[in-house]
C-alpha cells in the first residue's frame, strides 16, 4: 500500500513516518504534505490507498480535505483534538488516531486498511496481524524514546539514558547522544520505565542504576548521586533516600 501524510508540525510527520515503519514496513510513503491544499495536490499526483490526515491544518482542514477526496483514497485522521471523531466517521474514515499514536494502536489501523482493501479474507493475514497486535498490547517497558533536540526528532534507545530530569515544560533526557527534550510528563514516563532499570531519586528525577558511579552524603546529610557519564551530582530527596541507606 501507498500513503500520503499530511501535518503542519514536521516532527509529527516524522514521527509517524518513523512509527509507521516499524508496524508496517512494507507501506511505502509516497508524500509528505504541510497543509491542506498540498495534501491535496499530493494525493492527485500520488494516488495513494491511504491518507493520514492532521485535522487542523493551514488552508484546507483536514475535515475539507477528505470532503474533497469523495472517496478516492482511504482516510486515517491523526489529531491532538478528540471532539471530531464523530464527523470524521461521517466521511468515512477508517480510524481516528489521537496524538501521540502508540505502535500498539498503529498495528489496529494496519489491520483495518488491510481489511477494506479486500485483505480481511486473506485468514493468513489475519492470524499474522492478529499475532502482532497481541504482541504489541503485550505489557512491557519502553524500550526507546521519541525525544526533540533542536528542530530534529531523535530515536534514544533507553540502555543509552543515564538521567531524566523535569524541566518547567518538558522532560530533559541525557543520554550518550546529548541532551534532548521530551513532551511526555515524567510522572507518565515513570509508569512506563522499568522500575528496576530506573530508580527515582528525587520527584524531578529518574537515574538509570547503571549509570551511578557512587553516593555521596553533604556536611547537611543529603545524599547526592554521582554520575560516571560526567560527573553531575544529582540530590537525592529524603522520600527516597532509603534506595541507598544498604549501600
Amino acid at each position: 500500500m501507498r500513503a500520503v501524510i499530511a501535518d503542519d508540525e514536521r516532527l509529527m510527520r516524522e514521527q509517524l513516518q518513523q512509527a509507521l515503519a516499524q508496524v508496517w514496513p512494507d507501506l511505502q510513503i509516497v508524500a509528505e504534505a504541510v497543509n491542506g491544499q498540498a495534501a491535496l495536490a499530493e494525493i492527485e499526483r500520488c494516488r495513494p490507498d491511504v491518507a493520514f490526515l492532521d485535522i487542523r491544518m493551514p488552508g484546507m482542514s483536514g475535515m475539507e480535505v477528505a470532503a474533497a477526496l469523495d472517496g478516492r483514497c482511504q482516510v486515517v485522521f491523526v489529531t491532538a483534538y478528540d471532539q471530531f471523531a464523530i464527523e470524521a466517521f461521517e466521511r468515512d474514515a477508517v480510524d481516528y488516531l489521537l496524538k501521540p499514536v502508540s505502535l500498539e494502536r498503529l498495528v489496529l489501523t494496519r489491520q483495518r486498511l488491510e481489511q477494506r482493501q479486500g485483505r480481511g479474507s486473506d485468514v493468513a493475514v489475519l492470524q499474522r496481524l492478529a499475532a502482532e497486535l497481541a504482541a504489541a498490547a503485550r505489557p512491557g517497558y519502553l524500550r526507546w524514546l521519541q525525544a526533540s533536540a533542536g528542530n530534529s526528532l531523535r530515536l534514544i534507545s533507553t540502555e543509552e539514558v543515564y538521567s531524566i530530569e523535569a524541566d518547567e515544560k518538558y522532560t530533559v533526557v541525557r543520554s550518550r547522544q546529548g541532551e534532548s527534550l521530551l513532551r511526555l510528563p515524567l510522572k507518565q514516563l515513570l509508569e512506563q520505565l522499568d522500575p528496576e532499570v530506573f530508580w527515582q531519586i528525587h520527584r524531578s528525577t529518574l537515574v538509570r542504576v547503571d549509570a551511578i558511579d557512587r553516593v555521596e552524603r553533604a556536611d547537611d546529610g543529603r545524599l547526592h548521586v554521582v554520575l560516571k557519564v560526567d560527573g553531575r551530582r544529582l540530590e537525592v530527596s529524603r522520600s527516597y533516600a532509603h534506595r541507598f541507606r544498604k549501600m
